[in-house]
């Protein structure tokens, strides 16, 4: 086991101890940010420079610990426009030196007080570069936050830490989604209908579809084909969200069902996986996975470089350079990341339906990607046409 001590955040007056332990052994001493207490999570790493507000309450997050490259973290505060649901869904935030005060016009609050606020564990003052190195390296695991003046000693800590759940194999869609359906009218004239199966949406994304005249109609993860087709939909959404695809057995029947009825479908994300599960691919974790707001993707369609923003610690397991048939017709990769050939999207070349899987709605940017909702759009006017 080692320990690593870095940063003057770590000095900062008034915090209390704390400490970083992964699950192969690796210890990271700072200072408590946010919330005093011991959380345990998935420690991943997050390669934005801006939108951290968008990132802590991006319900794919759930049950992570999520370590900020960028050394300089809460500059901006907090505001009440920005966040992307109704809390915070990280399991704990691992941040070098935070902003002693934040300086923008909209916020209302620091960010070391709304994680408090919010019960969320946090450290500050380790290297977080010699961490995400170690992630690199290593892969993403399991991790756990300890902090308060009674800390347990490192063989404690360790052993709780290697108790915790894994990732793989975690069935969390339901855990984060609406229970309720609620409806997000169209901005402006009315053109379509779209039910979106809620596995853990963005909020940014049903508004960029309201954006086009497009009445979203958001479900319950646990909803059934009927549950999708009362709304009478003009087009099928599959949101990003949290956990293993490969236990999400029930969404991936509900897509299977609007493919045999050939309405146009577009998802994003976990959708994207569910799609490629749907058409008989299969998927696999990723080392390390991709996180932040940087990420080449080239969409094959166009040749079109794009950077765009990602959350994602699975993948779909699909020939890259060959059209597959499939139970729904042919289908091929549409999208692919320039960093490491992973498969970024889907579409079917015989019915109306595509996914990526990365995040087009982009709250905190960039916007190249924004066109998919356009796509959707098109292949909904073609149905009804």
């Amino acid at each position: 086991m080692t320990t690593s001590t870095q940063g003057n955040a770590s000095q900062r007056k008034g915090a209390l101890p704390a400490v970083l332990v992964l699950e192969d052994g690796r210890m990271f001493r700072g200072r408590a940010y946010g919330a005093v207490g011991v959380t345990f999570g998935e420690a991943v790493f997050s390669t934005g420079m801006t939108g951290y507000q968008e990132t802590l309450t991006d319900p794919s997050y759930h049950r992570q610990v999520v370590v900020m490259t960028a050394p300089h973290v809460g500059n901006t505060g907090v505001n009440d426009e920005d966040p992307e649901s109704k809390k915070i869904w990280v399991s704990g935030y691992v941040v070098r030196d935070p902003a002693r005060v934040p300086s923008n016009w909209r916020s209302r609050r620091s960010l070391d007080d709304e994680l408090r606020a919010q019960g969320v564990v946090g450290i500050s003052g380790i290297d977080t570069r010699a961490l995400t190195r170690h992630l690199r390296e290593r892969g993403a695991m399991r991790v756990g936050i300890f902090s308060g003046n009674a800390l347990p000693d490192a063989g404690v800590m360790l052993t709780e830490v290697r108790e915790a759940p894994e990732m793989k194999g975690a069935n969390l869609s339901a855990e984060v989604a609406t229970k309720e359906t609620y409806v997000v009218p169209a901005i402006g004239t009315k053109k379509f209908t779209v039910a979106a199966v809620d596995l853990g949406i963005k909020g940014m994304t049903p508004h960029r579809m309201a954006e086009r005249g497009i009445e979203v109609h958001v479900l319950p993860a646990t909803a059934t084909v009927d549950d999708v087709y009362a709304v009478n939909p003009d087009g099928v959404f599959f949101s990003n969200g949290p956990g293993d695809p490969a236990t999400a057995d029930h969404p991936v029947s509900v897509m299977q069902a609007v493919l045999e009825r050939s309405t146009p479908l577009f998802g994003i994300c976990f959708g994207n996986q569910i799609l490629g599960r749907a058409l008989g691919f299969g998927t696999y974790k990723l080392k390390y996975g991709h996180r932040g707001i940087n990420q080449p993707v080239q969409d094959r369609t166009t040749g079109k470089v794009e950077v765009t923003a990602h959350n994602h610690g699975f993948a779909v397991d699909a020939p890259l350079d060959q059209v597959s048939d499939t139970p729904y017709g042919r289908a091929e990769v549409s999208h692919v990341c320039l960093n490491d050939n992973v498969v970024e999207g889907l579409q079917l070349l015989d019915r109306p339906a595509f996914s990526v899987q990365y995040h087009p709605e982009a709250a905190a940017g960039p916007h190249d990607a924004a066109y998919l909702f356009d796509r959707f759009v098109s292949l909904m006017e073609g149905q009804r046409a």
